[in-house]
């Protein structure tokens, strides 16, 4: 099992009792960026830059894994100074931020998408679809910009020239969508995933979160099995990186998958409960600079230890 919370005096990185990672060489630090990277003001700070400077120096591999679109989030790409790959639309589109170039691209079956946009669109909701195209200019569709519900106004609002129009969205998705979503309330966007596992079940990948940019929650949508760490495999695996050396740091719902599947995953101290209860450690806050302090971690040499 693995624990939530340290125990009193514990330091702010602390092992479980009772599965604790072994002694390993981590060569393959995976990030999450909203509240994780940057933090609770959308800021990378100088001592987050430094470390992942440091652990790059050292040979680590580092990995963007994100929920943002890419052209959202290419711009932490240029002060990090790293030549590092993203992950974005929570593991639908891998691309390399120095040529643009697409390492992956997750291929949602037509008449699956079809299926799953009638389900949105009965519930009440409007879909966004995601494309990659921002060699064109725009990295999502809609139907249109006078969103009904304003959680999605407002989500459009702060992102504008980002979008293409596609009349009949639901009836007739265009070509080349890889993932999507809707926006409502929490509990409007969970009984919405609901609904979608249980007429499509084994189908998709949803779940339900919230960014600290928007007002609303998003239900993301993708192709079952597409998740972060799915992505962050497929790159290990061209580097020859096993499971068992990579690090995994995050604090949302889309980021246990890899926290789960990394030799080391790590919960900041602002993440969900879920997310606490699936890692083995757990580092300080976004706001305390928690990620440089998983990399000096790292770098001391203390990953796991011996039983």
């Amino acid at each position: 099992m693995k624990r939530a919370e340290p125990a009193p005096g514990e330091p702010p990185i602390a092992p479980t009792t009772n599965h604790r990672p072994k002694k390993t060489s981590v060569r393959l630090l995976a990030i999450d960026i909203d509240g994780t990277l940057v933090n609770s003001r959308d800021e990378l700070t100088e001592a987050t830059r430094r470390a992942l400077r440091r652990a790059s120096a050292a040979g680590i591999k580092i990995v963007l894994a994100t929920g943002r679109r890419y052209s959202r989030a290419l711009p932490l790409v240029e002060p990090l100074g790293l030549d590092a790959p993203l992950v974005t639309a929570s593991g639908a589109l891998i691309k390399h931020p120095l040529d643009h170039r697409t390492l992956f691209q997750a291929a949602f079956e037509r008449s699956l998408l079809c299926e799953a946009l009638t389900i949105v669109e009965r519930a009440g909701f409007e879909a966004v679809l995601y494309a990659d195209s921002y060699a064109e200019g725009f990295d999502f569709y809609c139907e249109r910009l006078e969103a009904a519900r304003p959680e999605l106004a407002d989500y459009l609002a702060l992102n504008p020239g980002c979008h293409r129009l596609w009349p009949r969205l639901a009836a007739c998705p265009p070509e080349g969508v890889f993932a999507g979503f809707a926006m409502g309330s929490r509990q409007e966007m969970l009984a919405l995933h609901h609904e979608l596992q249980r007429h499509l079940p084994g189908a998709l990948y949803t779940h339900v979160l919230r960014s600290p940019r928007y007002l609303g929650y998003m239900c993301e949508i993708a192709p079952w099995g597409v998740t972060k760490w799915s992505g962050i495999q497929q790159l290990a695996a061209e580097w020859g990186i096993a499971p068992e050396e990579m690090c995994a740091v995050g604090d949302d719902v889309n980021d246990i998958p890899m926290i789960e599947g990394a030799g080391i995953g790590i919960a900041m101290g602002n993440a969900l409960p879920d997310v606490k209860a699936a890692a083995d450690w757990l580092a300080p806050t976004h706001d305390e600079d928690g990620l440089a302090a998983v990399v000096d971690w790292l770098l001391a040499g203390d990953a796991g230890g011996d039983e």
